[in-house]
């Protein structure tokens, strides 16, 4: 029997991504509060572990922030960054005291380019709601793992800018009559969650919380997105330029509906924080049912019934 491929619709420009990276690249340091507030949830997580890291690996580490604040833990002894963007690479942090930084790779999000089990950890840092493939890119991690290697990872959620959404959508369609394509579709953490389990990695686990940041109007959000290398590269985007009224409009909406007491803006971001581990005996494992020692009933008090006709 032939295996069946499964067809992954390209919804992102690799190059565009890449060309908006290497534009920000220069002076992504002014723009970075965002990878900054997400790199600390990883940190928070990696120093709540009893084990250290001999060789990680983090995708698109952009300037190499989070290797800098994983650097004091002193759990990883070398890391190396990769990113799509090679400029990134004359711009990145030094290595700390604690850790020593590989030379810089460049490649995209589409095909990992390492050996298999060659990592004792793979981190990112707010990449993946760049890809068409998650599950396909899990996969790909979990083959680069060693066992009981750790995959910690943040993107942002489904929730993340719909105020900018709403506002775009609804000016587009009072000035054009309808609406292009502009933000990207995000995940949904009830989605995302069960892709740890489906690429093969233990112990999964996915929680989110939510940012907002304050802007004085929508024309400040949108520079600082640009200034993360954040623009738009859906393949369907509209490639010719977009009517200035649009934006104007879009900034009023923004305002109306979303717009607070002291008149600025918020922007809201959703940071989806995944973790899972390639398998190893040591690892805790789930008890058979029926092989608990004590009632459920008892612990909390209460009192069991069964169902007419069974016993317990």
């Amino acid at each position: 029997m032939q295996s069946m491929s499964v067809l992954i619709p390209q919804l992102f420009d690799m190059r565009a991504l890449r060309w908006n990276r290497q534009r920000a690249a220069t002076s992504y340091d002014k723009f970075a509060f965002l990878k900054d507030e997400a790199a600390l949830r990883l940190v928070d997580r990696v120093d709540l572990m009893r084990r250290d890291f001999d060789l990680c690996l983090d995708l698109g580490a952009h300037d190499g922030r989070l290797s800098q604040h994983l650097a004091p833990l002193g759990k990883i002894r070398t890391i190396v960054q990769s990113d799509p963007a090679d400029k990134f690479s004359n711009n990145f942090f030094p290595s700390g005291i604690n850790q020593r930084v590989a030379p810089f790779a460049v490649h995209d999000f589409t095909t990992l380019p390492f050996a298999d089990k060659s990592f004792d950890g793979v981190f990112s840092c707010l990449n993946f709601h760049w890809v068409d493939d998650l599950p396909g890119l899990f996969v790909q991690i979990r083959r680069l793992l060693r066992p009981d290697g750790l995959c910690l990872v943040n993107l942002l959620g489904g929730d993340s800018l719909y105020e900018l959404r709403a506002s775009l959508i609804a000016a587009e369609q009072d000035i054009s009559g309808g609406f292009s394509p502009r933000c990207a579709p995000m995940v949904d953490i009830r989605d995302v969650g069960g892709l740890l389990g489906r690429a093969g990695l233990a112990l999964p686990v996915a929680d989110s919380d939510r940012l907002t940041v304050n802007y004085p109007n929508m024309f400040g959000l949108m520079r600082d997105l640009r200034g993360m290398g954040e623009q738009n590269v859906l393949v369907a985007r509209v490639r010719h330029p977009t009517k200035r009224a649009v934006f104007v409009r879009a900034a009023e909406i923004y305002q109306d509906k979303f717009g607070q007491a002291n008149g600025s803006i918020p922007a809201t971001f959703e940071i989806i924080t995944l973790t899972g581990w390639a398998p190893h005996e040591s690892q805790q494992k789930p008890l058979r049912p029926g092989s608990a020692r004590a009632r459920l009933a008892s612990a909390v008090g209460s009192h069991e019934t069964t169902p007419e006709g069974s016993s317990l």
